[in-house]
This record gives structure tokens, C-alpha cells and sequence, in this order.
């Protein structure tokens, strides 16, 4: 029994794999013609022929000796063999594609992507001969001409991408035979014309983005199909104008609308409140005005700004619980008045508030508390009094505060202590008036600090406290009473300013932006450089600077200054700084701009500081310096009024022209006799005696007790 039991498992077992090799297709390998067209078309490009690494994908693959289904790059059907896809994104091809290229003989490709080849000229007649493709991605290359008119070919295409080249011209009038298309991207070329309304007559269309281009005229969507699926659509940076249509609400699948950068005017259409998916809108850039309609409260991201909208909805009053995913309310640059709403505490999961540059008044509301998840807070530029509240306590996540421009006052609140995330601090032009916050060097993220314009005093040093910023690459601290001396190991601990860290200069991230999940926000900042204010609309990773100035310091400039190799501009004027300038400061082999002036600092400007090549601005005026003027390219470049007021100072002619009457050099002014010298000195030494004992016995006094600290701040 045992035996024929076997026989029949073995029986069956026969039986089940012939069956399913007769039901199976047969694996086709890479058609000869097919290998020989791939291979043809690398040929085609030398930079191909190096079989270099792009991301860890190579072509070394490709060669006749392989089944070239089993390349890299390249997919083809497993019924016919014929290749399906190509894809050979950010391989560097630096050349243009040929009319005769071999790649036009792959007639069965459905997936087309050369995004990033450093492709150039224009597009060939003969891809109208892959008529199968569905996928054709040609993004980010130097492609140039009007929009392909072999495209028009392909009926078949589901995606189209061409955005980030150079075509110009129109889009065709009619592209309503694209009936598969659902993505539609030519963002970043230079096309022109109207506004494109047969591409809206296609009812599979999900996406169509056709922002930065010179697109112009209102927007007209015709008769839009009436089942159509658009979800995205995005017409930013272009001169679209007139109002937004009550059409636009037509799309009952509309989730993203972004209209930022245009010219459009008027009020934002009621008929929006129909749009049920509607989660992100972005008009900002615009010449719109009027209510913010209330239906936008229940949306995860509202973006209006630099428009002239100037009042709420009424139903954004009675905000409740129901509405809470609003995630960013960016309402920057409108013509709002009167206080801060409550109801904007009630957004429990905002991350991002802007209200700047509008007329708000009134107090900052202490709810504010209650919006835990803030990442940014951006109140900059109103008309905001009272107190910068205790409010973040529990601000554990926020990044940026800014709450510059504006009339506040009094203490600066400690529990931003709490705000261990925190990297951009601005509260500059107001009227806080308190000490130096020390503890602000214990927050380890600390990238950007800003109190210039305030009513700050005292010391910025005490004994036994730390004075180390860990992540410090601006401080602006300008415009204040900040008085007392630096000891010379001040700067020695500020460690972003001293070594880079790796990666810091990101390509791909240059900027110190906030991240918000899927988008980011661009801090701001307004600093003295080349005597003037300038505005930094965005700030650069590795921008490194220091301004001390218009305040009351004194004593010797500390000789850890040049320890900070990173820095890119130092200002010290308006101080009373003395003794020399530090040698130092020739360490600083990226310094782009100097300040100095307005000091008691005395002896020769230092001849290294003409070995920093990156050194194009300087200013040495209203001190006490001596010496010939050190030549060199550095110097010589500088204007006549960096060097002013420096009595003993000499060797101006080549930078002031011989026009300018150079300060007298030591050995040509007029000495005084032995004589008249000497009874001076005598009158002076009795003049001084008295009082000098006095000062003497309480300096001593300092010291012996070791009060050094009130020394310091009380140096003059």
C-alpha cells in the first residue's frame, strides 16, 4: 500500500508541472535589433562610453554578450521580448538627439525618460515614430523650439513632462486629443499665449502645471468636461490677469489650486465653498483684496500673501474643534487692522502663522500658548505693543520666531528656554529693555540671533557663565546699550563660526529655510553691510556674521576673534574699542567685510589683513590709528573715507588722490620743545596726583577682592 501511495504522489506531482508549463507564456529574450538599436544609442553619446556611476546605476551592463532585457535601465515585455522602457535619467548625454537616432528604431517603447541628460537643441520630427509611448519625461535638459509637434503623434500619452528647458512659443490650439492624459507638465520654459482652455476638455487630465512661463490673458476654461478629474493645477509665476472665474469651481475633484505670482484681481469667488477636496490653495503675489472667505478655515493650507485682503469672514469667528487641520496661514503682506484674533488660537495643529507686514495692533494673544505644533511664528513688521508674552513654555517644536518692527516692551521672556528646537530669533526695532538673555546659549540649535534696535544693557560676559552659541552663525546685537569689556577667550567656544560642519554648504539646501513636512518657509533678516541697511530675504547656510555695533563696549578687542574662520562680516563700530587692532584678524580667510570705525583703537592698521582675498570692504575711520597706510590690492581699493579722521595716519595719496592733504606723518609734525614739554608734564602729574591715588586704591581694591566682573562693566 505504502508503495503504490508513492507511485500515485509522484503520478500527480508529473501531471501538475507539465500543465503548468504548457499554461505558462514563454520567457522571450532581447530581439537582436533591439540590443543592436541600445547599444547603437549609447555610441551615439562618448559620455556614456566611461560606463560611470550615476546613484549607483551604471551602464556597464550593456554590451552584445548579455540579454540586454536584463540591462540596466531597461525593461522589456516578457511575451515578445521587444523593449517597453527606457530609463536613463541624469545619465549626462551632453549632445542633442539626432533625427536618425537609433533610439527611434525601439517602436515598441512606452516609457521614455532622458530627465536631466543635459540634453540640447531641439526635439526630432521622427519621436513621432513611438507611437506607443505612454510616459515621455524630458525634464530639466537645455531642450529648445516650439513644443514638439511630433508629440502631436502621440495619442497614446498618459504623462507628459517638458518642463525646466528653453521652448518657447505657444502650446497647440487645439490638445484635446490627448484623451489619456492625466499629467501635463511644461513648468519653467518660456512659453507663451493664452491661456490653454482645449487642455481642459480632457476628462482623464489628474494634473497641469504650467507655472514660470509668460502665459498671459484671464483665465478661460471653456466647456470643461464635465467629468473631469482634475485635481492639481498650478498657473503660478506667469502674467495670468482678471478675476479668478466662478468656472474654476467647476472641478469638483480640485485639491491643490495654486495661483501665486499673476495678476489676477477682485475677491476670491464665493462659489469655492463648493470645492469639498479643496485642501491647499495658494494665491499669493497677487491683486486681490476683500474678505478672506470663511469656508477656507476647514483647508490644511491657506497662502494669500502680498495681496490686499482686509478682513475675516464672519463664520472665522465661530472656529471650532471641527476645524482644526489647518496646518498654514500665510496672510504676509495684506492690509489687515486691529488686533490679532482670538480664533487663531483655536487652530490647534497650525505650524505655520504668518501675520507680518500688516497694520495688526494691540497686545500679542497669550492663547498663543495653546498652538503647541507652531513651527513658525511671524508677526514682523506691525503695529504690536505691550510685552513679548510668556507664551513658550510648551513651544518645544518652534524654529522660527520673529516679531521684529513692531512696539513692544519690557522684559524679553525667559521661557523661550523652553524652545529647544528654536533656530531663527528676531526681535529687532523695538523696545525691549532688559540684560543679555545668557541662557539662550544652552538652546543647541541657535543658528540666527537678532536684538539689534532694542533697549538691551549691560555686560556680555559674566564670570561663571557660559558664553558658548554651539550652532551661532549670525548675531546682530547693533543699535543698543550693551557696554563693558569681552575677555580675550570670548569668541573661543562659538563652534559654527570657527570649523563648518560637513555638508554645510548643501547644494541642494543653501539656504537656512524652515521645513514644513512638504514645503518650506524662508526666514528673513534686515543688517548693516557697506554702511547701509539690506535686507537678506533669505539666508544663506554658510553666512557667518557678527555686528557688535553702536553700542557701548570698550577695552581691547578679544584675540579670539580670529579664531572664527567662517565668518563672512564683522562689525564693531560705534564703540569704544582700544589698543591695537587684533593681528588676528588676519586668520579670518573669508572675511568679506570689515567695520571698525568710529573706536578709540590706536597704532598700524595690520599689513596681513591685505592677504585676505576675499576682503572687499573695509573701514578703519574715525580712530586713533597711526603708520603709513599698508599697500596692496586690498587696500588701495578701498574709498578715501575708510581711512578718515585718523590724525596720525598716512600714505592716502594713491587711495585719495593728490587732491587729498594726507595727515602729517610722526617725523613731519611739529615737536614741542624740551622745555614747554616738561612743564606740561609737571602740570599734569599735579593735576593727576590727587585723584590718582584715589582711582589707584579702588582699582587695587577690585582686584584683591576679585570683583573683576563690575571692572569690566564699568570700564569707562
Amino acid at each position: 500500500m505504502m508503495v503504490q501511495s508513492h507511485c500515485y504522489c509522484y503520478f500527480f506531482c508529473l501531471i501538475s508541472l507539465l500543465l503548468h508549463t504548457l499554461a505558462s507564456p514563454k520567457l522571450h529574450h532581447c530581439h537582436h535589433d533591439q540590443r543592436d538599436a541600445l547599444l547603437e544609442f549609447k555610441d551615439e553619446f562618448p559620455t556614456l562610453q566611461y560606463n560611470a556611476k550615476v546613484n549607483g546605476r551604471s551602464l556597464s551592463s550593456w554590451n552584445k554578450t548579455s540579454d540586454c532585457c536584463s540591462w540596466e535601465e531597461v525593461t522589456c515585455d516578457t511575451k515578445s521580448g521587444k523593449v517597453i522602457s527606457l530609463v536613463l535619467d541624469f545619465f549626462y548625454l551632453n549632445n542633442s538627439l539626432k533625427t536618425n537616432s537609433s533610439l527611434f528604431k525601439l517602436q515598441h517603447l512606452r516609457i521614455l525618460s532622458l530627465s536631466g541628460c543635459k540634453l540640447y537643441g531641439e526635439v526630432p520630427s521622427s519621436l513621432g515614430n513611438l507611437s506607443h509611448l505612454t510616459d515621455l519625461v524630458l525634464p530639466h535638459n537645455k531642450l529648445v523650439g516650439q513644443f514638439p509637434a511630433s508629440v502631436g503623434n502621440l495619442t497614446q500619452l498618459t504623462r507628459l513632462e517638458l518642463s525646466d528647458n528653453n521652448f518657447s512659443g505657444m502650446l497647440p490650439h487645439d490638445m484635446s486629443g490627448y484623451q489619456n492624459l492625466d499629467y501635463f507638465d511644461v513648468r519653467e520654459n518660456s512659453f507663451s499665449g493664452p491661456f490653454p482652455t482645449s487642455l481642459f476638455k480632457i476628462p482623464s487630465l489628474d494634473f497641469v502645471l504650467l507655472g514660470s512661463n509668460h502665459f498671459k490673458g484671464p483665465m478661460d476654461f471653456g466647456n470643461a468636461s464635465s467629468t473631469s478629474r482634475l485635481y492639481y493645477l498650478s498657473l503660478s509665476y506667469n502674467q495670468f490677469n482678471g478675476p479668478i472665474p466662478d468656472s474654476t469651481c467647476e472641478f469638483p475633484h480640485l485639491g491643490d489650486l495654486d495661483l501665486k505670482y499673476n495678476n489676477f484681481i477682485g475677491s476670491i469667488p464665493r462659489c469655492i465653498s463648493k470645492l469639498d477636496r479643496l485642501i491647499d490653495i495658494d494665491f499669493s503675489n497677487n491683486k486681490l483684496e476683500g474678505e478672506v472667505p470663511g469656508c477656507l478655515r476647514r483647508l490644511t493650507s491657506v497662502r494669500l500673501s502680498h495681496n490686499s485682503f482686509s478682513s475675516f469672514g464672519k463664520s472665522w469667528e465661530v472656529l471650532n474643534d471641527e476645524f482644526t487641520l489647518m496646518w498654514i496661514l500665510d496672510l504676509n503682506s495684506n492690509s489687515f487692522r486691529g488686533q490679532v484674533p482670538n480664533w487663531i488660537c483655536k487652530i490647534s495643529l497650525l505650524l505655520l502663522l504668518d501675520f507680518s507686514n500688516n497694520s495688526f495692533n494691540g497686545s500679542i494673544p497669550t492663547c498663543l500658548k495653546n498652538c503647541r505644533h507652531l513651527k513658525a511664528l511671524i508677526l514682523r513688521n506691525n503695529s504690536l505693543s505691550g510685552t513679548l508674552p510668556e507664551i513658550f513654555v510648551n513651544a518645544t517644536m518652534l524654529l522660527s520666531l520673529d516679531v521684529s518692527g513692531n512696539q513692544l516692551e519690557g522684559k524679553f521672556p525667559k521661557s523661550l528656554v523652553s524652545c529647544e528646537s528654536l533656530e531663527y530669533l528676531n526681535v529687532e526695532e523695538n523696545r525691549i529693555k532688559d540684560k543679555f538673555p545668557f541662557w539662550l546659549t544652552s538652546l543647541p540649535r541657535l543658528s540666527v540671533l537678532s536684538l539689534r534696535s532694542n533697549e538691551f544693557y549691560g555686560p556680555l560676559y559674566h564670570l561663571n557663565v557660559s558664553i558658548g552659541f554651539q550652532s551661532l552663525r549670525v548675531i546682530d546685537i547693533s543699535l543698543n546699550d550693551f557696554s563693558g569689556t569681552l575677555p580675550p577667550f570670548y569668541f573661543q567656544n562659538w563652534r559654527k563660526m570657527i570649523n563648518a560642519s560637513v555638508g554645510e554648504d548643501n547644494i541642494f539646501e543653501p539656504y537656512m529655510d524652515i521645513p514644513l513636512d512638504l514645503l518650506s518657509y524662508s526666514n528673513s533678516m534686515e543688517m548693516v553691510q557697506k554702511g547701509t541697511n539690506r535686507k537678506f530675504e533669505r539666508i544663506r547656510r554658510d553666512f557667518r556674521a557678527i555686528d557688535f555695533s553702536k553700542n557701548r563696549f570698550c577695552g581691547e578687542i578679544p584675540g579670539s576673534i580670529g579664531l572664527l574662520k567662517e565668518l563672512r562680516l564683522l562689525n564693531l563700530s560705534g564703540n569704544a574699542f582700544t589698543s591695537g587692532i587684533p593681528q588676528s584678524l588676519a586668520n579670518l580667510t573669508k572675511l568679506e567685510e570689515l567695520d571698525l570705525s568710529q573706536n578709540q583703537l590706536s597704532g598700524q592698521i595690520p599689513r596681513d589683513l591685505g592677504s585676505l582675498s576675499f576682503l572687499s570692504t573695509m573701514n578703519f575711520s574715525h580712530n586713533n590709528l597711526e603708520g603709513s597706510v599698508p599697500r596692496g590690492t586690498q587696500f588701495q581699493s578701498q574709498n578715501c573715507s575708510s581711512f578718515m579722521d585718523n590724525p596720525k595716519l598716512y600714505g592716502l595719496e594713491e587711495i585719495c588722490g593728490k587732491i587729498h592733504v594726507p595727515n602729517q606723518a610722526p617725523q613731519e609734525s611739529e615737536e614741542l620743545s624740551e622745555t614747554e614739554e616738561q612743564e606740561i608734564n609737571w602740570i599734569a602729574a599735579a593735576i593727576a596726583y590727587g585723584p590718582g591715588l584715589f582711582c589707584g586704591l579702588v582699582i587695587g581694591h577690585i582686584f584683591v577682592t576679585h570683583n573683576y566682573e563690575w571692572f569690566m562693566e564699568k570700564c569707562y
